[in-house]
């Protein structure tokens, strides 16, 4: 939007993790911020240099999150080292921050409210109590809703529609998310491939039983309302063809899809009981260790202004 070029640094995790080793608890303005910030300034400041520039800053001084004396602190010494400046304004003082929010809500700007730090964000999630769904990556590769893959998802038909001169706007709505943490299904304690659906959850961790009716394509276990289908029915009401149910596992159809399978297969809206899917519906007692997550949370979404 300004016509300002854009050098991406390397994402270098690895040698981060290393760095704040130890650390992991420190808490906000703490050291390991500290020594983020000197990483961080490092390569900026070389860059600066390289490219023949007189000064650097940061985007970091904008949070309200961060200490102002830690980022000048770093920012100063590595700008002493290159022989150049860095600049640190207070951009928080004089209702600073409520600035940025108005400016950044005017442009539709994305706007993150952690600085990118894994540590930070967990404790920060733990005091909000909520769940720090930014970090969750499911095996399925399936991009799940309010998750930083959605977001991308979200921005890039933004810059879509950008280029096509198409008016929107983006609104935001409050929605029931779910995140499965861990599932496992067990025949004879040997663990047989299952996959679950969307939405689903447990009362508790733990449940077996075995399954003691069949109402359409719906099989009924005989404890906590969970219930079956063969990866046949899976196919049929997906228009998938799945040979096993390992592979869907790895490869799992886009989250609005089963949800789609789910209101086919059970009529209430609001249900929420566990759903799985079996290659062949067993006909012993099974055991299943199971743990979801669902929460309230809050999306944005793309609109078309017509």
């Amino acid at each position: 939007m300004l016509g300002i070029e854009l050098i991406e640094g390397e994402y270098d995790t690895r040698s981060w993790l290393e760095a704040v080793r130890g650390l992991e608890k420190e808490p906000e303005k703490g050291a390991r911020c500290a020594i983020c910030f000197d990483k961080r300034f490092e390569v900026t400041a070389q860059q600066a240099f390289d490219m023949g520039e007189n000064s650097f800053t940061s985007t970091l001084l904008t949070s309200p999150k961060k200490s102002l004396k830690q980022l000048k602190h770093a920012g100063d010494k590595l700008a002493k080292k290159h022989g150049i400046e860095f600049i640190a304004p207070d951009y928080r003082k004089a209702s600073g921050t409520q600035e940025q929010n108005i400016l950044a809500k005017k442009d539709a700007l994305y706007r993150q409210d952690y600085c990118g730090c894994l540590f930070g964000l967990t404790m920060q999630r733990e005091h909000q109590k909520k769940l720090a769904d930014e970090l969750f990556s499911p095996i399925s590769r399936q991009t799940q809703p309010e998750s930083i893959e959605a977001r991308i998802e979200l921005y890039k038909e933004r810059w879509s529609l950008e280029e096509k001169n198409i008016k929107y706007k983006i609104v935001k709505e409050r929605f029931l998310n779910w995140r499965l943490i861990h599932g496992r299904l067990r025949i004879k304690k040997e663990t047989v491939p299952a996959h679950f659906l969307p939405m689903s959850t447990l009362k508790s961790e733990y449940t077996r039983g075995k399954i003691d009716n069949q109402i359409g394509n719906l099989y009924y276990m005989n404890r906590d309302e969970v219930k079956f289908i063969s990866l046949e029915i899976y196919n049929k009401l997906s228009n998938t063809q799945y040979n096993s149910v390992t592979q869907l596992i790895f490869n799992t159809p886009c989250f609005k899809t089963e949800l789609n399978i789910r209101k086919q297969l059970i009529t209430n809206p609001y249900d929420l009981s566990l759903v799985v899917i079996v290659d062949e519906i067993p006909t012993k007692k099974v055991e299943i260790i199971y743990k979801s997550h669902i929460y309230e949370d809050v999306k944005e979404v793309l609109l078309k202004i017509s």
